[in-house]
């Protein structure tokens, strides 16, 4: 079994071993600099990590983790163009660096060459990576989808909310661990478990993201504290907020989301004050700590021995212990 110190030597050299043509080159040049502008990635190590899990050599999924990550990147890409972010990982975004016409097609061939990583998996294993990979993808859009749908509605639920987050980011996390798995050659029952389990971590990883935006030191946080709270994004914060608040809190937190101008520290001290009246950020890390809670539970009925648990477990642990 590798460390994981070995797993991230894997595949950075497999990121720096990508080969693609060299023209036309502003196809193809997004890809290299959206690619090396690092991230943590998170989710190709999870492949390599769940097919070690199950005794396999993380070497043979290391093409579905190079497929996980490629199409991971080529979904920030669009989402940038969606969001119209002039920033990624502190670098201007590939649609202001080049063109919104070249990040569109740039991320559309993104998803083609993560297919073509994907294809190099053993022809034994090829099926259900596919499919697994396939319904991956196809949640992640709707969660985008939804999650752009939410931004006109003024009647969006928590439960709503949770399953926008768990197919935007959770089943991404679920879907690169249960590729590892299936590559290992893992049974359906622990492929499937091992899935669970991503998908609740990731919820929980959310979560945890919704409280950070609110609470984290500025000093170790990589962005504006307070972001969400400016753009009036729906996070599970504030959705609790609007469901618990009553009279002036109410009346608050309806003036200051309604503002098209506003000095934007105001507001953020006055709906943090909101939320710390209402104790949104015990009842959110109550919601968490149930999501992660869950996500281990599921992980303790993986028919693998304790030692070869212990890799993934650390990096869970360390993933939710993170201040930025």
């Amino acid at each position: 079994m590798h460390t994981t110190e070995q797993l991230q030597q894997i595949l950075y050299t497999a990121i720096q071993n990508l080969r693609l043509p060299d023209h036309p080159k502003q196809l193809y040049d997004p890809i290299t600099y959206i690619i090396n502008l690092g991230g943590k990635r998170v989710r190709p190590l999870l492949v390599l990590m769940a097919t070690e899990l199950f005794g396999g050599d993380a070497n043979q999924s290391v093409h579905a983790a190079m497929a996980i990550e490629i199409f991971h990147n080529f979904t920030l890409v669009h989402d940038d163009i969606m969001d119209n972010a002039p920033l990624r990982r502190g670098q201007a975004t590939v649609h202001e660096k080049w063109s919104t016409n070249v990040a569109i097609l740039s991320g559309d061939v993104m998803m083609v060459e993560a297919n073509k990583n994907l294809a190099k998996v053993n022809p034994i294993f090829l099926k259900d990576a596919l499919d697994t990979f396939n319904a991956t993808a196809q949640g992640v859009c709707e969660g985008q989808q939804l999650d752009m749908e939410f931004e006109g509605r003024g009647d969006v639920s928590i439960d709503e909310y949770i399953n926008m987050i768990r197919l935007k980011t959770a089943v991404l996390l679920g879907g690169a661990l249960k590729l590892g798995a299936i590559i290992a050659g893992a049974s359906e029952k622990d492929a499937d478990l091992i899935y669970q389990f991503g998908e609740n971590i990731g919820i929980a990883f959310q979560l945890q993201d919704d409280i950070l935006d609110v609470y984290a030191d500025p000093e170790k946080f990589g962005k504006q504290v307070g972001g969400d709270i400016i753009a009036n994004k729906k996070t599970f914060l504030l959705l609790k907020a609007f469901e618990l608040a009553e009279g002036e809190t109410r009346a608050s937190l309806d003036t200051w989301t309604s503002y098209k101008e506003f000095n934007a520290q105001e507001k953020v001290d006055t709906v943090r004050q909101v939320y710390d009246t209402l104790d949104i950020q015990d009842i959110a890390k109550e919601h968490m700590n149930h999501y992660r809670d869950k996500a281990l539970a599921l992980f303790a009925q993986i028919s693998v021995s304790e030692e070869r648990k212990s890799n993934l477990l650390t990096l869970t642990d360390q993933l939710m212990a993170r201040e930025h």
